[in-house]
């Protein structure tokens, strides 16, 4: 019985999978990062495919004034089975390029699907169980309040901002799933002929917008200040710092974003951005905007800043109120 083979370039790539498969087992998987004003510098738990790792003493600590259980790694089956599961599919992307056959490639692929999402809907299951089984007689008790962290994204919990986003572990799974896709999609055009050129051309255009590290849009009444923790109510005035890892912070004040900037320890690791005054506020790199500075803005935490995408925007009143100034001299203030 015929099979049909895979093409020359989906076999090195099966082989580059399985590959990178292999190195997720030596990586986190995910992290999720606690900011709090007790503890500027963050706390952080990060899940590797066999433990946990961190500061989870402290985070255990935090929890059970609140009656969150306690985080062990031996009391989870995933970080007995997640190895074994990991280096399965490691061996099975080689195994389907040493096979050269399409349908074992398409069963893989298919397994490989249902496996990533099983694992994400494990892990919201296990982060709600944390958040949502709480001890009657914890220390600290608010009713109707739950703990659950975000599956990605950021939530504010108390005084914590919980940031959870994927690591080095959960991108490599990203990049095999791209691959994956780009080699159906190279399969099923087969007979097109598609040029490896367009292939690569393919995978830039998925890698550039995985890999996409610009702002969020500022949400009122919902995002909350990653400074002072209050609630942006004023998006006129407002500001974000995106880290070269995409880990978004928002600020309700040019204020807030600045005093941020002076407790942190890897200050020029990062991208500044603010809200345009007059227009419908979408934001703009802080390097490109035209800041002007008045007493009678009267921002949320008098900071006095708003940006304008050039000289002309402003108006009159501004231009005879306030002042042109660079975000130097305002970090400077």
């Amino acid at each position: 019985m015929n099979h049909p083979p895979l093409q020359k370039i989906s076999r090195i790539l099966l082989m580059t999978s399985g590959i990178l498969l292999w190195a997720v087992l030596f990586f986190p998987l995910w992290r999720i990062d606690l900011i709090a004003p007790q503890y500027p510098e963050g706390l952080k738990l990060l899940i590797y495919p066999h433990e946990l790792a961190g500061n989870v003493d402290i985070i255990n600590g935090l929890n059970h004034y609140i009656g969150m259980k306690t985080l062990h790694t031996a009391d989870f089956i995933e970080f007995r089975l997640l190895p074994y599961l990991i280096g399965f599919f490691a061996l099975a992307y080689m195994i389907a390029a040493w096979l050269n056959n399409k349908k074992v490639f398409l069963l893989l692929f298919a397994l490989f699907i249902c496996f990533g999402i099983l694992a994400m809907y494990d892990f919201w299951r296990w982060e709600y169980n944390y958040g949502h089984e709480l001890n009657p007689d914890a220390a600290i008790r608010v009713p109707g309040m739950s703990y659950q962290p975000p599956l990605i994204g950021f939530k504010q919990l108390l005084n914590f901002g919980a940031y959870s986003f994927p690591d080095i572990g959960a991108w490599l799974f990203i990049i095999v799933g791209l691959i994956s896709f780009g080699l159906l999609f190279l399969e099923w055009k087969q007979k097109n002929t598609i040029s490896t050129r367009n292939l690569v051309m393919l995978f830039l255009l998925l890698s550039i917008s995985a890999c996409n590290n610009g702002p969020d849009k500022i949400m009122i009444g919902t995002d909350h200040c990653s400074s002072c923790k209050m609630r942006i109510s004023d998006v006129r005035f407002g500001a974000e710092l995106v880290t070269t890892k995409g880990k978004v912070y928002k600020f309700d004040d040019a204020a807030c974003l600045k005093r941020y900037i002076s407790t942190e320890k890897n200050r020029d690791n990062h991208q500044l951005y603010i809200s345009l005054y007059n227009s419908n506020h979408e934001l703009t790199e802080i390097s490109k905007a035209i800041l002007v500075q008045s007493k009678s803005l009267r921002g949320p935490m008098n900071g006095n800043l708003i940006a304008f995408p050039d000289s002309a925007s402003i108006n009159i009143d501004l231009k005879n109120d306030g002042r042109i100034i660079s975000w130097k001299e305002f970090m400077q203030q």
